[in-house]
């Protein structure tokens, strides 16, 4: 490990700049034995969610848009997926609160809600939430 953290030490950038990343770099150096590892099953979640306080104007696209974006990850037209081809990652889409049904076999359904509360107005989720029905989006 200490080989994999003098590595990151020498690289052009300041130390400490990768955060975690480096942090995670030397731990899989740890695990594996290996200063410089090759990581050969790479994996993109990309996870997919509306947010209430869409309302107040503060996005520059509606909740409609997400359905849209959800499904041009699944097409491979994303930047996402470009920077996942060119590392070699498959790309796994997660749908954790889009603010409409989607239903493709390529997006994983992990939604908790239709989106979430408008945190402007109040708790925009808190422990005690549960999904709402889809008459009325967001937590109760």
């Amino acid at each position: 490990m200490q080989t994999a953290r003098a590595r990151q030490d020498d690289l052009t950038k300041p130390r400490g700049s990768l955060g975690q990343l480096e942090s995670l770099s030397v731990q899989i150096a740890g695990i594996t034995g290996q200063a410089r590892q090759k990581i050969e099953h790479k994996v993109v979640i990309t996870m997919a969610g509306d947010h209430g306080v869409v309302a107040e104007g503060v996005s520059a696209y509606p909740s409609e848009v997400t359905p849209q974006m959800v499904m041009n990850f699944v097409s491979g037209g994303a930047a996402i997926n470009v920077l996942a081809r060119h590392v070699g990652a498959r790309v796994v889409i997660v749908d954790m609160g889009v603010a409409s049904e989607i239903e493709h076999p390529a997006v994983v359904n992990k939604k908790i809600a239709l989106g979430t509360n408008n945190i402007a107005q109040g708790p925009a989720m808190c422990p005690t939430s549960r999904p709402s029905s889809p008459s009325r989006p967001g937590f109760r």
